[in-house]
């Protein structure tokens, strides 16, 4: 397709594509709506969605998709709707099919049409996909809030001002392409400025291979929500059937977990569906294995343990790693986590002062090991975030942990939501899975020749390298600005 131009002919063409027909392999939207109706609205829009789904399916596409509509945002408030930037892209990009998006990636300007909803589609073609022009469905706003109406497709803008809107200050005589499926009606009035307009049938888009990680313009490095799966009809149907035994079985694992000791709950909680692996690089084992019956002793020192952060149960697992209680220091802690966590580990808050958190953290060594999480926010996808370097200032005894969490149905973090919830939606899973690799600690030597800020990165690039993951420069502000607009202060 589009093998008859020239790269210098594509670089010099607009591409007007729709995004439903040509760029997503699936033709349900289903699942778009379920994410906004869920994170958006709570559990009991996503269930009235749900329960009116059937007959969704059984009106005129375009009715079906208003009532959609309707449910997922009436009496939304506009200024807090983030779902379209922080957690739709995801679910987009993994729907994208390869060969799609290699042909709207060809050409130089990129114009997106979609029947959905422009708050749903706008942020992942513009900020994911570098769509210059976004051209969706407006919804009516009364007061500051959604009334879950949206304008009908030729009246949502007029001629003139969607002209102006996708060319700009250019010709609009200048060569345009059309791209969608051949089972759609392409009745949109850019199309009929199409000079050509290719169609993929409905069998060539079964064939369609998913857009694989690397190839993604942007790099998807911060999402939010609950729902860690593509929920589907089917799918969202088994996470309602599930979540009434899931909360009893959440109940027992939190039971368990606080009863036994490490000895009797690791086994236990592994057959009931919280499992982990622990891989052991650390050079002196003989020394770890003391440590676990006197981490005082001979060095009047505990051992500082540096992690990556996945979740907050990340200390619990480290501590039935290394079979041995851990004091835990955390950057951030919701008032209700801060009053339950001494009943799991004993936890402290760090104040983000660095003379007294350096003073406090000493103070925790002198007692006993310590785990500490310099990321300071948990990043669910396979990347660091930039290492505050306050841990190199308090310890020379620094023992680097990689961690890595995985989970089939809930996730167990959010930046937007409550996140006193975040270990019981991690619990709530069927299965969840830690991999824990204890690596090399850090040699003296080398941490006197070295300035805090190097040995933060050298830590940073260690954990990376034995997870597969990539470091960035990021950090908590970034994450927090992007997924909720605020700087993440608890």
């Amino acid at each position: 397709m589009l093998d008859n131009h020239t790269p210098k002919e594509l670089h010099n063409t607009t591409i007007v594509f729709d995004v439903e027909g040509g760029l997503l392999r699936s033709s349900s939207l289903f699942p778009y709506f379920m994410l906004v109706a869920f994170e958006g609205g709570g559990v009991l829009r996503g269930l009235v969605l749900f329960l009116c789904y059937p007959l969704v399916c059984s009106l005129r596409k375009e009715l079906g998709l208003k009532i959609m509509v309707f449910i997922c945002f009436f009496g939304i408030k506009k200024d807090n709707f983030r779902i379209g930037r922080s957690v739709l892209p995801k679910l987009f990009l993994e729907d994208i099919g390869l060969e799609g998006f290699e042909v709207v990636m060809r050409c130089g300007r990129k114009v997106g049409l979609s029947e959905l909803p422009s708050v749903m589609v706008e942020g992942f073609l513009k900020d994911y996909l570098g769509v210059d022009c976004v051209i969706g469905r407006d919804l009516k706003v009364v007061f500051g809030y959604f009334v879950g109406l949206m304008d009908d497709v030729t009246t949502t803008r007029s001629k003139s001002s969607l002209i102006n809107d996708v060319f700009g200050e250019r010709k609009v005589d200048c060569h345009l392409i059309g791209f969608g499926c051949s089972n759609k009606n392409l009745d949109h009035q850019l199309f009929s400025h199409c000079k050509e307009i290719y169609l993929v049938s409905k069998a060539e888009k079964k064939r369609w291979r998913a857009l694989p990680r690397d190839k993604y313009p942007k790099p998807l490095i911060f999402h939010d929500g609950r729902i860690a799966f593509k929920p589907t009809f089917l799918g969202t149907l088994v996470m309602i059937i599930w979540v009434p035994f899931g909360f009893w079985l959440c109940l027992l694992r939190m039971i368990i977990a606080l009863s036994f000791p490490y000895n009797m709950s690791i086994p236990v909680l592994s057959f009931i569906g919280m499992g982990g692996r622990v891989y052991d690089h650390s050079v002196d084992k003989n020394n770890v294995k003391k440590n676990k019956k006197d981490p005082i002793k001979g060095t009047g020192k505990g051992t500082l343990y540096v992690c990556n952060h996945r979740t907050l149960l990340d200390p619990i697992y480290i501590s039935m790693a290394i079979m041995k209680p851990l004091t835990a220091v955390t950057y951030s802690l919701s008032r209700i986590s801060e009053v339950v966590s001494p009943l799991i580990l004993e936890t402290y808050h760090l104040s983000r002062n660095k003379e007294k958190d350096s003073k406090m953290m000493e103070m925790l060594l002198s007692q006993g090991d310590l785990v500490v999480c310099p990321e300071g926010t948990t990043c669910r996808e396979p990347y660091l975030l930039r290492f505050s370097p306050l841990f190199a200032e308090v310890s020379n005894d620094i023992v680097p942990i990689a961690l890595d969490a995985k989970v089939c149905m809930f996730y167990g973090t959010t930046a937007s939501g409550f996140k006193f919830l975040d270990p019981v939606f991690f619990l709530l899973n069927p299965v969840g899975f830690y991999d824990v690799k204890i690596l090399q600690k850090l040699e003296s030597v080398n941490i006197c020749k070295q300035s805090r800020i190097e040995i933060a990165n050298q830590v940073q690039k260690q954990i990376a390298e034995a997870l597969g993951f990539q470091c960035t420069n990021l950090t908590r502000k970034d994450k927090y600005m992007i997924l909720a607009g605020n700087e993440g202060v608890v």
